[in-house]
């Protein structure tokens, strides 16, 4: 069976796994998700992986849904169509809902289209770059659905503000690599993108584990978060655990102090 997904680790610590359908510009069919979604959990799992690049081979990083071989969701055989419909966004909103969750921080190098649930994969990550080949476009407005998909209207105004997403989603306009880094989308705009993508996990990998864990899970919060005041003793409690049980703050004050990279144990 053709294997649709690859995973390599180009240096210690990072992981990239890379959407391999070029010819169908990885488009989210279930023999491509289904096994994008195994991989993750995999990489997720490996505790001497520090961070996490999705990318896309060819020219596309994720043109959406497959509307000419979508292939079949896992288990689906026997149900009714209203049920087998539910089942199949189950699945993609599976892929999305496991980015989110992994303890690393997920890079998304975004090399080329980021089209309809693409771009809901590229926003499920913590961080966004692109080529200045990439664009974006919130599609399902243009095939007479809504825009809203696999938990855009939820994570695109957190990322570029209400109005920039309001643009997206009701124009169905492709949105450039330039405009994309100028209202948000994506932090910084590098080629080779995946390049860039691993250098950014190498620097992560070098840092605190649970720090970084524990700063993913309070950016995470802190969006959901109803209020300053009730979040905020949460991001307290997380600095004073690893102050009190690691000597990471020690070690970085050393190191400042003899001109050299801290070296974190993560225990006292």
């Amino acid at each position: 069976m053709t294997s649709y997904v690859r995973v390599s680790r180009p240096t210690a610590g990072v992981a990239v796994v890379t959407l391999d359908r070029p010819e169908r510009m990885n488009a989210m069919s279930f023999d491509v998700m289904v096994p994008v979604r195994e991989q993750l959990v995999e990489v997720g799992h490996d505790n001497g992986v520090r961070a996490i690049v999705i990318t896309g081979a060819g020219h596309g990083f994720c043109s959406g849904a497959d509307q000419e071989s979508a292939g079949r969701p896992p288990y689906a055989d026997g149900l009714p169509r209203p049920a087998y419909a539910l089942r199949s966004l189950e699945v993609l909103e599976d892929v999305v809902a496991t980015v989110r969750r992994l303890h690393q921080p997920v890079i998304a190098a975004v090399n080329g289209a980021a089209i309809g649930g693409g771009l809901c994969l590229a926003l499920a990550c913590d961080i966004r770059i692109a080529s200045r080949d990439a664009y974006f476009r919130a599609a399902g407005i243009n095939n007479g659905l809504t825009a809203s998909e696999l938990g855009l209207s939820y994570l695109l105004p957190r990322a570029v503000g209400s109005s920039h997403a309001a643009d997206m989603m009701f124009t169905g306009r492709d949105v450039a690599a330039e405009e994309a880094a100028r209202i948000g989308l994506v932090s910084r705009l590098a080629d080779p993108v995946v390049e860039a993508a691993v250098d950014i996990g190498a620097r992560i990998a070098e840092l605190s584990q649970p720090g970084i864990e524990l700063t993913k899970r309070s950016l995470h919060a802190g969006i959901a978060a109803g209020s300053l005041e009730s979040y905020m003793p949460l991001e307290g409690i997380g600095q004073l655990y690893l102050r009190l049980l690691t000597g990471n703050f020690e070690e970085a004050t050393r190191a400042r102090k003899e001109g050299r990279p801290a070296r974190f144990r993560d225990d006292l």
